[in-house]
This record gives structure tokens, C-alpha cells and sequence, in this order.
């Protein structure tokens, strides 16, 4: 069995993120999402929130291999312990894959037990218009044992941020923007 693991600190999550879930499923026999904490970012809207949000986005995908999940038990400040806890559920014998977004490669050489955690997984880098993917961010996780793949997917051209600072609803889906208007969200 082959799981991608796709946390995401999307705040909120945009139709982006629904093509990326899309996309895997049809890869991968399971996709496991969840919303979870960047301990690189500050003031985030709270995770029941952006954990009932990824929930929409998921019912909203047209899949008829119905291989995506919300697993926000798999959520933790640490990667390390997510796939910790993603081998306690899945077993030893599955592959995972761990799906990041090219902003992140610069950051994950700091992440907590990064090289024991690049021993039980792939990497699955997203390309972000925005985020160039260089060279030397994917040798330093190379040489921290990392195997690396290129999605052939380039992620859409939106993000939360952009939808938190603009209000632009071209970034989101329907059933989250009604989430974000009946919880009065981001306002």
C-alpha cells in the first residue's frame, strides 16, 4: 500500500489544495490529509476550524476511488511524529510518501529528527508558482538522506494568504467559503 501524506497548515484552504488531493488520488491507494500547526507561522485560525474546512474540500472532490481521508489525528507540530503515528495505523510494510510544497524545502533541513524522518518516507515536492525549486535546497536534503520527487503538477496560482489579505473568492471553494461566512471567519 502506497499513502501520501498531505498536512497542511493552509489557513484557509483553497481550491489549490483540492487539485493537489485530487491529483494524488490517482496515484497513490491512499490519500491521508490534515490540518495541522507551522511552527514557522504565528496566529493561525484554530485547527477544528481548518480541519472542518479540509473536510469540505474533501466531499467536494469528485472521486470515484474514494482513497482520500481526513486523518487530523495524524496532525502534529512534528512531521517526525505524524509518520510515527501514520505507521502505528498503516503498518511498517506501506510506503509513504510525504507531499510538501516547494516553500518548504527551505525549511525542512530545521525540522525536528529530520533525517530519521527522511529514512521512512519519499518526498513528493508540489511546484508553487512563486517558489522556484533550486538546486542546492534539494542537495542539502539529499545529503540528509532525502529521496526526492518532482510532482509533474504545478500547484494552482492561489493561496490562503492571498485570499486572507484580498478576499478574492476565486481562491476558494464553494462549500468553504460558505464555512468561513456562517463561522465569520477572516473578517
Amino acid at each position: 500500500m502506497n499513502i501520501a501524506l498531505f498536512g497542511t497548515s493552509a489557513d484557509p484552504p483553497t481550491a489549490g489544495h483540492q487539485n493537489i488531493l485530487k491529483w494524488l488520488s490517482e496515484d497513490f491507494d491512499g490519500v491521508a490529509v490534515w490540518a495541522a500547526d507551522n511552527p514557522f507561522k504565528s496566529q493561525q485560525t484554530p485547527l477544528p476550524h481548518r480541519a472542518a474546512m479540509l473536510q469540505l474540500l474533501i466531499r467536494d472532490i469528485e472521486n470515484p476511488r474514494d482513497n482520500i481521508s481526513l486523518e487530523q489525528d495524524l496532525s502534529s507540530w512534528r512531521t517526525f511524529e505524524t509518520v510515527e503515528k501514520a505507521k502505528f495505523r498503516w503498518g511498517d510494510n506501506a510506503e509513504y510518501t510525504l507531499v510538501i510544497g516547494s516553500d518548504l524545502l527551505h525549511q525542512l533541513p530545521r525540522w525536528y529528527h529530520v533525517e530519521e524522518l527522511l529514512k521512512q518516507v519519499q518526498l513528493l515536492v508540489i511546484p508553487r508558482p512563486g517558489y522556484v525549486i533550486n538546486d542546492s535546497s534539494l542537495e542539502e536534503i539529499k545529503q540528509l538522506g532525502g529521496k526526492i520527487a518532482i510532482a509533474s503538477l504545478t500547484g494552482l496560482d492561489v493561496s490562503s494568504t492571498a485570499f486572507r489579505e484580498q478576499k478574492d473568492p476565486e481562491t476558494l471553494t464553494p462549500p468553504v467559503i460558505a464555512y468561513i461566512y456562517r463561522e465569520h471567519l477572516y473578517l
